[in-house]
């Protein structure tokens, strides 16, 4: 009985500091927290130099075929830790942060449209060793990796698209919705409360974060306001319909059943469009499946990977 008691009281405590830590540095705790689930994913964070004003900072780990995963706006390479877990012991997997965006540069007067970012992507590949690569990526991020795969086609060897933005001809979503009766964006931060409202606004399912971390996060958004606004305009009129039904890359597509960010009825639109290309819809979620319930989505993306083997076999 004593050493049970012991236990518990060992318990208590530890919880206590650990939530005594995260109230009275949370920056500290953001960093840890940031770094334990790298680790727990196998990957590691690593910087190239493209040029004099392009740096790239991503996290790459596990070994096999290449896997480029590429987050969406506002995001950051961290989008993908979770489901990379379950994929760095199958590829070597590469997440950057999008120039723009996360620890990457954040040139001022560059084209931020898809098809300048898929180019870049494409130098950092390079840069990396890589020529044949399997793509991946979620809003934003789907929308590049369609461009790097019309603008490369024999050397992107499949698509993963989730929840993938650029195909403005299907019915629009909640999001631009809001936008045009409101004026104000959802998925923008201009302070702390405005961008813990952007978590509830892309998932429905979304892991708990305690509020001083969250805070942390926040001030890269807040930081970052202005050339998100630059972006996210050049992005909305950025349609790729037209690039889109060249693609012949094959193709998993995948939508959050409770997009409230870009309507999942563009789901079956894409599929029409691309030619190679089959869908899943993950029942209850929002935007971004991958952090929502990444175990989910990512053995699915490895069933569509093996499924491609064999058929290449």
């Amino acid at each position: 009985m004593r050493l049970l008691k012991a236990i518990v009281v060992l318990i208590i405590l530890c919880v206590a500091t650990g939530i005594g830590f995260v109230y009275l540095a949370p920056e500290q705790a953001t960093s840890l927290a940031l770094d334990v689930e790298r680790k727990r994913s196998g990957l590691e964070k690593k910087e190239i130099n493209l040029s004099d004003h392009i740096r790239y900072v991503y996290l790459e780990g596990g070994k096999g075929e290449p896997l480029m995963l590429l987050h969406g706006f506002g995001a950051n390479k961290d989008n993908f830790t979770r489901v990379a877990r379950f994929l760095t012991p199958h590829y070597r997997v590469i997440i950057p942060d999008h120039i723009g965006f996360g620890d990457s540069s954040r040139p001022q007067n560059e084209d931020y449209g898809s098809l300048a970012q898929a180019v870049r992507i494409r130098t950092l590949a390079q840069a990396l060793g890589i020529k044949d690569v399997h793509v991946g990526g979620s809003s934003m991020g789907g929308h590049i990796s369609m461009m790097y795969a019309f603008l490369y086609p024999d050397e992107v060897k499949s698509l993963w698209l989730i929840d993938p933005g650029g195909i403005w001809s299907a019915p629009p979503g909640e999001l631009h919705e809001i936008i045009a009766k409101t004026g104000k964006n959802p998925l923008m931060a201009k302070n702390e409360d405005e961008f813990a409202e952007i978590f509830s606004f892309v998932m429905t399912d979304h892991p708990f974060i305690p509020r001083p971390i969250l805070n942390v996060m926040a001030q890269e958004r807040i930081r970052n306001y202005e050339l998100e606004q630059r972006i996210f305009k050049q992005l909305s009129s950025d349609a790729s319909e037209r690039y889109v039904k060249e693609i012949k890359t094959p193709t998993l597509i995948v939508w959050g059943e409770k997009d409230r960010v870009i309507s999942p009825q563009t789901a079956p639109i894409l599929n029409k469009l691309l030619q190679n290309s089959e869908i899943i819809i993950m029942k209850g979620l929002g935007h971004l499946p991958m952090i929502e319930q990444p175990k989910i989505a990512a053995d699915d993306y490895l069933k569509f990977r093996k499924r491609l083997a064999k058929q290449g076999s």
